[in-house]
């Protein structure tokens, strides 16, 4: 039997809508990430070093990219 879905493609519907989730979760993550920039350039902002930016958003991130991972090998 034939490993590819019936329209010729090489993953089937679930494996995408696996991906489209992969995908909305590293969106997330990097929105997580995004901020903390100082009013003015030349001042230092230590809201760069809160949880959220270095703690929360990787594992989203990474949590993402494992989902991608997933759709991609998932039969």
């Amino acid at each position: 039997m034939n490993s590819t879905s019936p329209e010729g493609f090489a993953l089937q519907r679930t494996n995408y809508i696996w991906m489209a989730i992969g995908i909305a979760i590293l969106i997330i993550g990097y929105a997580l990430m995004s901020g903390g920039a100082a009013e003015d350039p030349t001042a230092f902002s230590e809201e760069i070093f809160n949880a959220r930016r270095i703690t929360v958003a990787p594992i989203v991130v990474l949590i993402g990219y494992g989902t991608i991972f997933y759709a991609i090998l998932k039969r």
